[in-house]
C-alpha cells in the first residue's frame, strides 16, 4: 500500500476539533489589548455584518461572553497561562473555572474550544510541567457537566517548539519536550477527539531569510514552488511548509490521526524600517490568498483532504501592545470599524476578489538561511540577524519582567554572572538593566531563533543594543 492510500485512509477517521462539514473555515483572534476599542456588543455586530461566525478570544472574559449569546458565532475562550498551575494541581480549580467561564454561558453563547494556555514552551513562568495536567483537569470537569462531546480542549504552540522544521519532512518536535509534553498530550488529544492548535506566521521565516524565500512564495502569489527532497511534494506557499512541518512532526511520533487547527496566523500591515514585508499591500496578500485558498477546500500537500480551520490575526490594531510597530498592526479593522484593507471573509467574497499586486519591489537584505520553510530563525529588515539583540520592555510591570529575569538567568540558562553584585554590569542597578542583558544572552545562545525574545511581551528585538551603561552595551553588542 502506498503512502497516498495510507493517508487516503487515514483520513476517513474522524479528523474534526469543530464540526466541517464542507471547505475549510475562518475565525479571527479577538484580541483586546487596546484602550480605544469598541464595546462587545458593537464588536458582535460587526462580526455579523462581515460574514464572521467563528473566533477565539484570550481569556474569558464576561462581557464578551454575555455579548456573543444568542449571536450564532462561536468562540474558543482561554485559560491563561498563569493559571495553569492551579488547574493542573486541584481538580476542585478547574472544575469551578468551568462552572463560571463556561457552564454559566453555554449553550446561549456557541463556546466550542478552550485553549489551554498559550504558546506555553516560552512562557517566563515555566508552566510546561502543568500543561497536560491542566488540560485533562479542564476536560474531565467538561465530562461533570456533560460538555466533553461539544466543548474540546487544546493548546496553541508556537513554531518555535520545532527542533526541525526545514524541509517540511524533517519536521520534528524539540527533543526535551517529546517525553515530557508531546507524547503525553497528543494521546489526550487522541483519545478526546481534539486537535492541535498551532500559531503560524509565515512573515516571520520570510523577514528571517528572505535573502532565499520569495515575497510571492510567503504571498500564496504564483511562483515556482519549493520541492522537498524528503517527500517528493513541491510546496507552492511557505504556509503549506509550516503546517507539513508540524504534521511530520506528530507523524515522527505515530500521530497521522491528529488534525491541525491553525488558532493564529497573520500578516502586519505595517512596521519599523527593519520589519521587511510590513505594509497594506502584503497583509491584503497574504490574509486575502489564504481566505480564498482555505474557503475553497483543499489541505496540504501531506493531508490534501485535511480541510483546516484557520483564525487570522487579528480583528483590530490594538494600540497598547509592546514591542515594535508591527505588534500594534496586525488588525483586519481600525478600532473605529473601518477595514484596514479589503479581504474576502466569506465563500460569495471570494468569488469576485483579486489580489492586485503593486509594483513596487521589496527592499533586499541581508540575511542567513535558518530554516527557510519555518522560520525558527530571528531577526528581519535590513540589517544581518547578527546584528539584532533582546531588550527589556520597559512598560511591563516590574513583578512580569522579575519573573521573566528569573526564569532567563535559572532554566533559561542565561549567562546572569556579569550582573550579580560585584560584576562588571551590576551598575546601572536597575531591573530593566539587568532584564536586558539577561534576555540578551538566552537570545544569543538560542541562536536568534524566532521565540527566543518574547517572554510573554517582556521582552523585544531591536536593530541596536540599548544605552544602558557604556560597558552593558558594549557587552551586549559583543553577545
Amino acid at each position: 500500500m502506498d503512502r497516498f492510500t495510507i493517508f487516503s485512509l487515514l483520513l476517513l477517521l474522524p479528523l474534526s476539533f469543530f464540526s466541517l462539514s464542507e471547505g475549510g473555515t475562518i475565525g479571527v483572534n479577538y484580541g483586546r489589548i487596546a484602550n480605544d476599542l469598541p464595546s462587545a456588543s458593537k464588536v458582535v455586530n460587526l462580526l455579523k455584518s462581515n460574514g464572521i461566525d467563528r473566533i477565539k478570544v484570550y481569556d474569558s472574559d464576561p462581557a464578551v461572553l454575555r455579548a456573543l449569546a444568542n449571536s450564532n458565532i462561536k468562540v474558543t475562550i482561554d485559560l491563561p497561562n498563569e493559571q495553569l498551575r492551579s488547574a493542573a494541581t486541584r481538580t476542585s480549580y478547574a472544575s469551578v473555572w468551568v462552572l463560571r467561564n463556561v457552564v454559566a454561558y453555554y449553550p446561549r453563547t456557541l463556546i466550542e474550544g478552550i485553549a489551554v494556555g498559550n504558546e506555553v514552551f516560552v512562557d517566563p513562568q515555566n508552566t510546561t510541567t502543568y500543561l497536560v495536567p491542566a488540560m485533562k483537569n479542564i476536560h474531565l470537569a467538561l465530562v461533570k457537566y456533560g460538555l466533553d462531546s461539544k466543548i474540546k480542549v487544546s493548546s496553541p504552540i508556537a513554531l518555535s517548539a520545532l527542533g526541525n522544521s526545514y524541509p517540511s519532512s524533517s519536521g520534528s518536535f524539540r527533543p526535551e519536550l517529546v517525553d515530557p509534553v508531546f507524547k503525553p498530550m497528543l494521546e489526550f488529544l487522541r483519545k478526546t477527539g481534539s486537535a492541535l492548535m498551532v500559531n503560524a506566521y509565515p512573515i516571520f521565516a520570510y523577514q528571517g531569510n528572505s535573502d532565499v524565500i520569495s515575497l510571492d512564495y510567503a504571498l500564496f502569489r504564483e511562483n515556482p514552488g519549493v520541492v522537498d527532497a524528503g517527500n517528493g511534494f513541491r510546496y507552492l506557499n511557505l504556509f503549506d511548509a509550516q503546517i507539513d512541518a508540524v504534521f511530520a512532526a506528530m507523524s515522527a511520533l505515530k500521530y497521522d490521526d491528529i488534525p491541525i487547527v491553525v488558532t493564529e496566523t497573520g500578516w502586519p500591515s505595517k512596521g519599523d524600517p527593519m520589519e521587511i514585508g510590513a505594509s497594506v499591500e502584503n497583509a491584503a496578500a497574504y490574509n486575502g490568498n489564504l481566505v480564498r485558498r482555505i474557503l475553497t477546500g483543499g489541505g496540504t500537500p501531506l493531508r490534501p483532504k485535511a480541510e483546516l480551520t484557520v483564525f487570522l490575526f487579528a480583528l483590530f490594531n490594538e494600540n497598547k501592545k509592546p514591542g515594535p510597530t508591527s505588534e500594534r498592526n496586525y488588525g483586519l479593522f481600525y478600532p473605529t470599524q473601518k477595514k484596514v484593507y479589503d479581504i474576502p471573509l466569506t465563500v460569495e467574497e471570494v468569488k469576485s476578489w483579486k489580489d492586485v499586486k503593486g509594483s513596487s519591489p521589496a527592499p533586499e537584505v541581508v540575511t542567513p538561511a535558518v530554516s527557510p520553510a519555518t522560520g525558527n530563525g530571528g531577526g528581519a529588515g535590513k540589517v544581518t540577524v547578527k546584528e539584532t539583540w533582546c531588550v527589556a520592555n520597559g512598560e511591563m510591570s516590574e513583578s512580569k519582567l522579575q519573573a521573566a529575569l528569573d526564569y532567563a538567568c535559572g532554566e533559561g540558562q542565561a549567562d546572569c554572572h556579569p550582573i550579580q553584585p560585584g560584576s562588571p554590569c551590576f551598575d546601572p542597578n536597575t531591573l530593566e538593566a539587568h532584564a536586558s542583558y539577561a534576555f540578551n544572552s538566552f537570545y544569543q545562545k538560542n541562536g536568534r531563533k524566532f521565540g527566543s525574545c518574547d517572554f510573554e511581551g517582556a521582552a523585544f528585538v531591536v536593530s541596536k543594543p540599548p544605552k544602558l551603561s557604556s560597558l552593558l552595551s558594549e557587552l551586549l553588542k559583543l553577545s
